[in-house]
Formats: C-alpha cells, sequence, structure tokens
C-alpha cells in the first residue's frame, strides 16, 4: 500500500483565431500606394535582443495543466500506471537535461545569417550593434570577429526614427567573389525601415584587401506600406538571378528581384510579389531543391528566452515568384504553412533558418534559446534531409559525435 498523490488533467480550449483580412495578391510596383487591411490584432513591429514584450494573437494549442487532488490511499494496482507515467516523464527530464551542447565557443547568436565560407573558415553574421560576426574553421566551434561597422552609415540614422545602430537580422551571399551582406535598419515597434547593403572581397578580417564599403538602401518601409522591411534573406536562383525576400507581420512575406551586379533592386520601378501572411510572420528563407522552391518562415514570438514561442514553417512552389503551398494545399498567402521546426527539449523557440550546402550535404543553421543557459539564443546547425515526396525535414544536429 502506498502514498500516492494523484493527479487529475485538465485541458483548456485554444482560443478563437482573430479575424483578419486576407492580404490581396500581389505583385505591385515601387511607387504605387497600398492600403493594408485593418489590422484587429494590433500593429506590431519587429522586436530584436530581447526587447520584445507584446503577446502574440496568433492562436496557441490547446493547453493541458495537472492539478493536485487530495493524498489519499490507492491499491498497488491502481498507481502502477501513475508510476509508470512518473518515471517515464523522469527520464525525459534526464535526458533533456544531459543534451549536448552541439556547439561551443561563441556560439550565442542572435538571427543568425547563412552561414557562408571564405578560405578555410565558416562565418555567421548576426542581431548586435554593428553586426555581429562568429567565425569557425569546423562548424563545431566559433569564436567572435569584430563587428562589421564600428559606426553605423549616416543614411541609417535618417530613415528609421529611433535606430540607435543596434542592427537585425543579417543575410550574406557570395555573388562572384564579392560578399553581399543584407541587414535591416529599424527600431521598436516600428514600420519606418529599411533593408541596407555592405559589401567586402574577403570575410577575412586579417586580409589587406578586407574593407566593408556601404552600398546604401535597398528597399524601405514607411508608415502605410504593406510591408515592413526587416529580415532579409537573399538567394541566387538556379539561372544566376539574385532574389531577396523580407518581411514582418503587416502584411507579411515579400520577394523582389535584385541587380546582380551591385545587389541592389532591378531598376527603378521594380516588381515585388506577396508570398505569405500570418498574423505573426516574419524571418523568411528562400531555397530551391531540385524542381521546386521552399519558402521556410517563422510565427510566433521571438526574443523572450524560454518564453519565445517562435516555430519555423514552410511551404512549396513551382517558381520562386509563388504561390506558395503548404503540406495540405493551403496557400501561404492566406495564412498556410506546414511545421517544420519546433521546441525540442531544452531548445526553445527556432528560428531565422539559413541553407548551407557544403561537404556534399544541405544544412539548416538557426538560433533557439537555450534552457540550460538562462534562455540565450544560440547557433544550431543540422543536416537537411527530404522526404520521398519532396519535403524537407530536419535531420541530426552537428555536433561533436556527429
Amino acid at each position: 500500500m502506498l502514498k500516492v498523490l494523484k493527479l487529475a488533467t485538465a485541458c483548456r480550449p485554444a482560443p478563437e483565431r482573430a479575424s483578419v483580412a486576407r492580404s490581396p495578391w500581389l505583385p505591385v510596383a515601387t511607387g504605387i500606394t497600398v492600403t493594408p487591411p485593418p489590422q484587429p490584432f494590433g500593429v506590431r513591429g519587429h522586436v530584436r535582443a530581447f526587447k520584445r514584450d507584446d503577446v502574440s494573437s496568433r492562436p496557441k494549442a490547446a493547453t493541458c495543466r495537472r492539478t493536485p487532488t487530495p493524498k489519499g490511499r490507492v491499491r498497488t494496482l491502481a498507481v502502477m500506471p501513475v508510476i509508470a507515467l512518473a518515471v517515464i516523464l523522469h527520464l525525459l527530464t534526464v535526458t533533456t537535461q544531459a543534451q549536448p551542447d552541439p556547439l561551443s565557443g561563441q556560439d550565442f547568436i542572435h538571427d543568425p545569417s547563412t552561414i557562408v565560407q571564405d578560405g578555410g573558415s565558416y562565418y555567421v553574421f548576426g542581431t548586435r550593434p554593428g553586426i555581429a560576426v562568429r567565425a569557425s574553421t569546423n562548424l563545431l566551434e566559433w569564436h567572435a570577429e569584430p563587428a562589421v561597422f564600428a559606426h553605423p552609415p549616416a543614411w541609417t540614422l535618417k530613415v528609421a526614427p529611433g535606430f540607435d545602430g543596434y542592427f537585425w537580422a543579417p543575410d550574406i551571399i557570395n555573388q562572384h567573389g564579392i560578399f553581399f551582406l543584407y541587414y535591416a535598419v529599424s527600431a521598436w515597434g516600428k514600420q519606418t525601415s529599411a533593408i541596407g547593403l555592405a559589401t567586402s572581397p574577403t570575410l577575412d578580417h586579417t586580409a589587406t584587401n578586407y574593407a566593408w564599403t556601404d552600398a546604401g538602401m535597398v528597399v524601405q518601409s514607411t508608415n502605410g506600406s504593406p510591408y515592413n522591411t526587416i529580415d532579409p534573406s537573399v538567394m541566387r536562383d538556379a539561372d544566376g538571378s539574385l532574389w531577396l525576400a523580407f518581411g514582418s507581420y503587416w502584411q507579411g512575406i515579400f520577394l523582389t528581384p535584385l541587380d546582380g551586379t551591385t545587389g541592389l533592386r532591378q531598376g527603378t520601378n521594380p516588381p515585388l510579389y506577396h508570398l505569405a501572411w500570418n498574423d505573426s510572420i516574419e524571418a523568411a528563407c528562400l531555397m530551391r531543391h531540385g524542381t521546386n522552391y521552399y519558402l521556410f518562415m517563422d510565427w510566433g514570438q521571438c526574443c523572450r528566452g524560454t518564453n519565445s514561442t517562435y516555430e519555423v514553417r514552410v511551404g512549396r512552389a513551382q517558381t520562386i515568384t509563388g504561390p506558395y503551398f503548404d503540406k495540405e494545399g493551403s496557400d501561404l498567402a492566406a495564412g498556410g504553412g506546414s511545421l517544420f521546426l519546433g521546441n525540442e527539449g531544452r531548445y526553445i523557440g527556432p528560428g531565422h533558418i539559413g541553407i548551407l550546402d557544403t561537404r556534399g550535404s544541405e544544412w539548416i543553421s538557426y538560433h533557439t534559446y537555450d534552457a540550460n543557459f538562462e534562455g540565450r539564443s544560440r547557433l544550431y546547425i543540422r543536416k537537411l534531409d527530404w522526404t520521398p515526396d519532396g519535403w524537407p525535414v530536419a535531420g541530426e544536429p552537428v555536433g561533436p559525435a556527429n
């Protein structure tokens, strides 16, 4: 006969989704005024480095809680399922706590860029004053490098009221031997944002030709724009064309072509395509696999440590400009998106997917908030696998054992 604490489970239904008008299909041209639909969930901007404190209106899954009931005596047979459940939960907890650190050194970074290789080193860039830089020779051990900017380019202080030199969510690509680094300029909860470009012939800060050159503004949003110009993601297609995806909240994720020589937008009135929408969406990443294009994006809230609700969603299309559909056939521009990556043990809120093609395989990089390190955001790298019907799957993590 044993004394046990019996647990009664109660579940709460998920809240109703806010009614939000679907974003209209674009393209639209630069200079055309587009009136955004009503925002019943309130206007929210992008917040970085643990600054965001608003609450997502995206419906959460039904939540369950366990509430203790008075202690009592029960027969041994009756408590066996409870004991078994307790043992399983304990083992799961031990397993989670014993998870090895997948990377080492200065792998703490937020909103990591695509990882690129230059010479014998890999580089990744992230959110911080001046833009953070980390480097590694083996993808396992990382160290800090000097920031990109000692001082913000002068134009950045004029286009985004409240911007204080804290650059957000960069992305990078090697374009014909020149590195194009895109970054976001904005301020807390603002839509007055811009994406800038800096270029350098090398990423090795000890090289004699190392120098970042300010190439100016690529695209800008103002109050009333259908988009917020942050979270740039650059991609080169198989035909050599260069594309930039961007967006956060408002009407979602957009895409525009770039000039392959300058890295800026094409011409004076380039097209703009609407790819995806959700009431909390950002951090786009585009890739091509086979004949299909894939759009990864984050739903939920970042920047809250282990209270972050980021999760990565995905859809695919037959052309880079869309339309993109999820596994159930829902249009991403209408709120569709299949779950690709969520919380895993101590690693919470995965976000900002990047694609690395090296050593004969495809890999993904992203940040997660590590519960074992007070919710700090860390770089994470893992294999990118594929299902027989052509959907991406997050594979084994890169670590000392792999």
